[in-house]
């Protein structure tokens, strides 16, 4: 009968603390207006980033000036 009790009493205090932390933050990346920010692929490593920060050129999208100059030579 002890051992019921204190079980219960340790049930009651692991669902007190978690019930009390605070939520994870949220798993996506958000963009200066609070949206969803579009991910893309580089095109040399396969690294996924923020659109806003991916190096842009006509052939492709890039994570580093290194990587462009890769593929443009």
């Amino acid at each position: 009968m002890k051992f019921l009790i204190v079980l219960l009493v340790v049930a009651f205090g692991i669902w007190l603390w978690r019930s009390r932390r605070p939520p994870p933050p949220a798993g996506k990346p958000r963009s200066r207006n609070g949206l969803p920010a579009e991910m893309v692929r580089c095109a040399v490593c396969g690294l996924h980033l923020p659109l806003a920060d991916a190096e842009r050129s006509p052939r492709g999208v890039y994570c580093s000036k290194e990587h462009r100059r890769q593929i443009e030579g």
